[in-house]
């Protein structure tokens, strides 16, 4: 019994010293996208929440009803898929969420205010997780 709790102990002690790059891939939303310009910093158009949204996974942000939102890109739907906006959340009652990019659902905001058109088409882009 010893001998087994000392070799538990040691796959441990090397499963530490040697951790394994583990992703998820998940499914890519859509191939293009919809920005101000070539690297999608600049905004586009100010939004207001009309409904709550729960994040799905890492992609998304967290939307409360009544927030106001950053939108940077608009993402080009595909067949079988949801339309999403790229933004971030705005004003100091979401301090702690402000910064943070991600996307979330078009239907559930309504755009307050458009700074610019979106009007260059730039290809969504797949990290490469692994070490080159």
């Amino acid at each position: 019994m010893t001998r087994r709790v000392y070799l538990v102990v040691l796959l441990l002690c090397l499963r530490l010293m040697c951790p394994l790059a583990i992703g998820t891939f998940m499914d890519k939303l859509a191939s293009k996208k919809l920005c101000a310009d070539d690297d999608c910093v600049y905004t586009i158009s100010l939004a207001r929440a009309e409904e709550d949204y729960n994040a799905s996974d890492c992609r998304f942000i967290n939307i409360k009803k009544g927030q106001l939102i950053y939108v940077y890109s608009k993402l080009v739907k595909e067949k079988d898929s949801g339309e999403f906006w790229a933004g971030s959340v705005y004003g100091e009652q979401y301090e702690d969420h402000m910064g943070t990019v991600g996307y979330f659902p078009s239907s559930l905001v309504s755009e307050q205010h458009v700074y610019q058109e979106a009007n260059k088409t730039v290809p969504t882009t797949v990290r490469n997780l692994q070490k080159p």
